[in-house]
């Protein structure tokens, strides 16, 4: 993805911020064209006090549209939960923005006290285990933020414009836009790519394709529009997908999208 005006800047907040597994998060969302912004302690000998007030100096300062934050920072007892002190003042000062916290109390005493921790802040908060994969790492704060690029690849074949309404089927010959999709097919395949974007695999309710229908029965309206839109990019493909392709109808619940490979 191009850098827009819809770049995400993610701040990461981690003691052990020079790690494997922080230099592969913070690849994976420069990948994806966020930029990233990492606390670097200027010191030799730091606490979990100095990641705090560098943390939240950086949050006033850069305003990022997301956190990374550790629970846990050095060895001390008292470092064991600093991550959740540093995230109720982040919820206190900034009660909008979404922090994803890294967590390695997946288990056991430890983890109910790190989740209990946060039940009494109603704010954008989610917990992952430290060693989950990049790629989980990004749907989460996808899914927490609740926002969608200018432009969303489903896979290498292809793409939602959403600035310009277009969606674009690429092949060794180049890119071409599908021009039969428009007005209410692009909007429900727009809503299709934003939902697998944030999540993967994520089921479109039949509730929320309403919006989109037309007459007096609205699921056959939906199943009309599901089909032309399958149609239009398998025609721009040159191939014919099937029930199982691109858009899958999960009985009495909703579609879901499964870009080609």
């Amino acid at each position: 993805m191009t850098e827009s005006r819809f770049q995400r800047n993610i701040l990461i907040v981690d003691d052990e911020w020079d790690s494997t597994i922080v230099r592969s998060v913070r690849k994976r969302l420069d990948e994806e064209g966020w930029r990233t912004r990492v606390i670097v302690p200027f010191d030799f000998v730091v606490t979990g006090d100095d990641f705090e007030a560098e943390a939240l100096y950086a949050i006033e300062e850069e305003a990022p549209d997301g956190v990374v934050l550790d629970v846990r920072f050095g060895e001390s007892r008292d470092d064991r939960f600093k991550g959740l002190s540093i995230l109720q003042k982040i919820v206190q000062q900034h009660p909008q923005l979404p922090v994803l916290m890294f967590t390695q109390y997946v288990q056991g005493p430890d983890r109910e006290t790190a989740v209990r921790g946060t039940l009494k802040w109603d704010a954008q908060v989610d917990f992952i285990d430290k060693l989950a994969s990049p790629e989980e790492v990004v749907m989460r704060l996808r899914r927490l933020m609740g926002t969608t690029p200018d432009t969303i690849r489903l896979g290498s074949k292809i793409s939602v414009d959403n600035a310009n309404q277009v969606v674009y089927v690429h092949t060794d010959g180049g890119s071409a836009p599908v021009t039969e999709l428009q007005g209410i097919r692009f909007e429900i395949m727009q809503e299709l790519a934003a939902t697998w974007y944030r999540s993967p695999g994520e089921l479109v309710p039949f509730g929320r394709l309403m919006r989109y229908t037309e007459g007096e029965d609205p699921r056959a309206s939906i199943r009309v529009r599901i089909r032309e839109i399958k149609v239009a990019i398998g025609k721009a493909m040159g191939i014919r997908f099937g029930a199982g392709d691109l858009i899958i109808n999960i009985r009495d619940r909703g579609y879901r999208l499964v870009p080609p490979d």
